[in-house]
């Protein structure tokens, strides 16, 4: 397959974030004159694209699907391929396929200042990106012509709701309109019958968990002693799956416990704060119960769930995590942060290279103007204002996201080059 060569833009869509959003781009990429076709994989997929005529079943086994995209490829003339995320077996292979053949690629994923923003990279994200090779000296030389005035990070999640409404009308289709699709194998290990209940138990218990969540939060605000945070990721998350040197979140845990039980002050706690969309599918707490009693802790660990993060980060004395974008609402406050595994903002500058014990006992504080120059070079560059699930969230991202698609620059470059469109102000997107 060679590389093409003509003028117009032909984007090939692969899977995307849960919901409408993956078909409101495609219709603008369309209107802006691009062709633009969509491989599905399951009736999930084929649920959220209304444009029958450009959309394409892979309805074939996984061992196929090579074969299949790169003739896809060359039948369509495409020179662009868009996907969420990159870790996934069939954007995987589709990546790989892309680069060999000079197509672009297009990275969508969770922003790495969450909420309010969205990530959009060229060729890969999170220990894939460019982001891993740039060093804060270079983000500010870049940063010598802007002038941005960096928003301060929202204090909760945004559009929690409409994701895990998308999440669950995504998994019931896949669950009960997938007799055309047998071959379709899910990228996580869960059966797609027990993703749907998890979603809808989270949708379901969400009031009740909220008035936990309070009640936890104000014993710890209230408790009167120093604390510390570990912030959990979900284990089936990418990131952590692919860019951590841990197999399960007990395996982080036991870490994080063993290095609090020995270096923390004795009136020191900790705090374990779970992911905004942790679903249960983890025994965290016996694990944590169990590895506290072990260790002798038990009267100083205390468990969180998810919800808003800043009401506890105002009071930590530090932060632990594998890598985690709750990472950077850390380093904002100036609080000291370990991290465990590949993350964006593992720079010597902000993060601790400490022993686990010695960072409990005497933590080293980050260089908060360091960071702050960091953080505005991502809002300048692959953090767009908006969101994938709300119907609000949507318009703000597309007023920006289109022409960064169609630049010939990827972000990071167009910043360096000058060509970068001037950003709006970030507005609260509902």
């Amino acid at each position: 397959m060679q590389a093409h060569s003509q003028d117009k833009r032909i984007f090939l869509f692969l899977q995307g974030p849960h919901g409408p959003f993956f078909n409101a781009l495609g219709k603008m990429l369309r209107t802006a004159g691009c062709g633009v076709w969509r491989i599905g994989f399951n009736a999930g997929d084929q649920a959220f694209w209304r444009n029958r005529a450009q959309y394409i079943p892979f309805r074939d086994t996984l061992s196929n699907w090579q074969p299949f995209f790169e003739q896809t490829c060359r039948d369509k003339d495409i020179t662009d391929i868009v996907l969420y995320g990159d870790t996934r077996p069939i954007h995987a292979q589709a990546i790989a396929v892309a680069r060999t053949c000079g197509l672009r690629v297009h990275v969508f994923e969770e922003g790495y200042l969450r909420p309010y923003w969205v990530t959009y990279e060229r060729e890969g994200t999170n220990g894939h990106s460019r982001l891993m090779q740039t060093d804060v000296a270079e983000m500010q030389t870049a940063l010598a012509r802007s002038d941005l005035e960096a928003p301060l990070p929202p204090a909760h999640w945004g559009d929690m709701r409409q994701h895990v409404f998308y999440g669950a009308l995504y998994h019931w289709f896949v669950m009960f309109w997938n007799r055309k699709y047998r071959n379709f194998q899910p990228h996580r290990a869960l059966p797609v019958t027990r993703e749907f209940q998890l979603y809808l138990q989270r949708l379901i218990l969400m009031p009740a968990q909220a008035l936990e969540r309070r009640l936890a939060t104000r014993r710890i605000r209230n408790g009167g002693f120093p604390y510390h945070l570990a912030l959990l990721q979900l284990a089936h998350d990418s990131s952590f799956q692919m860019h951590s040197p841990f197999d399960s979140m007990t395996d982080f845990l036991t870490e994080v416990i063993i290095g609090f039980a020995a270096g923390a002050p004795r009136h020191h706690h900790l705090v374990i704060k779970a992911h905004p969309l942790e679903d249960g599918r983890s025994p965290i707490r016996q694990e944590l119960r169990r590895l506290a009693r072990m260790h002798g802790v038990q009267d100083r660990i205390h468990y969180v769930r998810g919800g808003k993060l800043a009401a506890l980060l105002n009071e930590a004395r530090t932060a632990v995590t594998v890598n985690s974008t709750a990472g950077q609402q850390v380093l904002w406050r100036g609080i000291p942060l370990k991290v465990f595994g590949a993350a964006v903002y593992d720079k010597t500058e902000f993060t601790s290279d400490q022993p686990l014990s010695q960072f409990f006992a005497t933590p080293a504080r980050p260089d908060n103007r360091a960071y702050k120059e960091y953080r505005r070079y991502l809002l300048e560059t692959s953090q767009v204002p908006g969101g994938y699930y709300s119907r609000s969230g949507r318009r703000q991202l597309l007023r920006h996201v289109v022409d960064m698609m169609l630049s010939p620059h990827d972000p990071y470059d167009a910043l360096r080059h000058g060509t970068a469109a001037p950003r709006q102000q970030l507005s609260v997107v509902k």
